[in-house]
């Protein structure tokens, strides 16, 4: 069990800006916490009061017909600040930052889990890249998302001055380089612990999770900043990036797409480390692509369009096999018992060039119905300009190979349905992304 779990903790609760209403609570000390803060969609971010403006990126989702919350924060206080080989640069840094917090809205409800996500910026600005709200919803978990990165920070100061003008997490300026992000990072995970800001709702459960670039900072923070910290996390999720090296008290597991598996060279399965790999997944596919579009338009004037070298955006659902190492790894923390492990992808003997079948399909690695009973060419890979080497490919078969593949409609069901039972007995699929499937190849043409 960890230290968090045994040491109570709260939030002192005060004023950040001028503009937000404050909460109060007699508490232990720790960040300062403003908010649930005002503003809700509609509204103009550009409006001088912080009531008539949103949360960046609000999520368009229904969270009111599922019995859920979205509310933003405030979070302050001073922090340490870390280069990037784990050596200390500064101490007692004042900072101030954002959290967004989407949660049930009755304790009754709650899993008693909290996903603490590491907001990643490599567009620019913060990206919710782990939010998937059908899992997180219907386990009952609540999501947390920080701000902790000077280039998310700064985007949010411009596109909102009355919402965000004050934050500010480089010490004004003296820190540009993330120094103090991993702090930042550790102490809103405080804020969720003591319940401050998820309207007491006190997890049993805190991971931390973070995609790609988050990925790589949670990396640095595990492995060169927390052994000489207060452990706040019980478990670390690293996803399509890289992950720590380090043998710590906190169990990691690490997801990866076809697109993010380069080398047939990988570190083993310990009993405090599990890595899976998606075959035919792309390290930012089509579910995220299809959600964050309308929000895009909405928050920054319109989507980004790619022209790649081929059709982008594989169809393989990274995002269930994430869904389930979630939960194996919440089993992992409560329980102690490490997750299923799950066979890696495979290569020719060059170590370097993937196997693939007759129809250009990954082999190896965990084989979700998408590629077990393929109507496309699904891969991690593809190229041109900007991002679109981490889009992977997509391409629809013919009618002729779905002819050859299946000679009717209940030869493909029974495919679907015979490689989700395998997953979901093997621990890599939930039953519920298997109920999903199957409804989708019952509808398909």
């Amino acid at each position: 069990m960890s230290l968090r779990r045994l040491v109570p903790l709260a939030a002192l609760l005060g004023l950040l800006l001028p503009t937000a209403p404050a909460t109060a609570a007699e508490t232990e000390p720790g960040p300062r916490v403003v908010g649930p803060l005002p503003g809700a969609l509609p509204g103009d971010r550009l409006a001088d009061r912080i009531e008539d403006t949103y949360p960046f990126f609000s999520t368009p989702d229904d969270l009111a017909a599922a019995g859920y919350v979205e509310q933003e924060f405030h979070v302050s206080g001073t922090a340490d600040g870390f280069a990037t080989d784990g050596a200390p640069v500064a101490a007692d840094v004042p900072y101030a930052t954002r959290v967004v917090v989407r949660r049930p809205a009755h304790a009754r409800d709650f899993s008693g889990t909290a996903l603490v996500e590491w907001q990643n910026v490599t567009a620019g600005y913060d990206l919710d890249a782990l939010w998937h709200a059908e899992s997180v919803v219907r386990e009952g978990h609540a999501w947390v998302g920080v701000s902790a990165q000077r280039v998310g920070v700064d985007q949010l100061r411009a596109w909102s001055p009355a919402r965000y003008g004050g934050l500010d997490v480089t010490g004004g300026g003296r820190l540009t380089a993330d120094e103090l992000s991993y702090d930042v990072f550790t102490q809103a995970g405080r804020a969720v612990a003591n319940g401050s800001v998820t309207g007491g709702l006190r997890p049993r459960t805190l991971l931390a999770i973070g995609a790609s670039q988050s990925a790589a900072r949670m990396t640095v923070l595990y492995d060169r900043v927390l052994p000489a910290r207060e452990p706040v996390f019980d478990g670390y999720g690293f996803v399509v990036g890289p992950a720590p090296t380090r043998v710590g008290a906190e169990p990691v597991f690490q997801v990866l797409s076809e697109t993010d598996v380069r080398t047939s060279q990988r570190p083993p399965d310990t009993d405090r480390f599990r890595r899976w790999e998606v075959a035919g997944g792309a390290h930012s596919g089509h579910a995220g692509q299809v959600y964050r579009a309308p929000i895009s338009e909405r928050d920054l004037g319109g989507a980004p369009a790619y022209d790649c070298d081929r059709p982008p955006f594989s169809r393989v659902p990274v995002h269930h096999v994430t869904a389930a190492a979630h939960e194996q790894l919440r089993r992992w923390v409560e329980r102690g018992t490490p997750p299923p492990t799950a066979p890696p992808l495979e290569f020719e003997a060059d170590g370097v060039t993937r196997k693939r079948d007759e129809l250009g399909l990954a082999l190896g690695g965990i084989r979700l119905s998408q590629v077990v009973a393929p109507t496309a060419l699904n891969t991690g890979d593809n190229s041109g300009e900007a991002f679109c080497r981490l889009f992977g490919t997509h391409v629809p078969f013919d009618e002729q190979t779905l002819a050859r593949l299946y000679p009717d409609r209940a030869s493909y069901v029974r495919r679907v349905v015979a490689a989700d039972l395998a997953n979901v007995r093997a621990g890599h699929l939930l039953p519920a992304d298997a109920k999903r499937n199957l409804r989708a190849a019952v509808g398909a043409r």
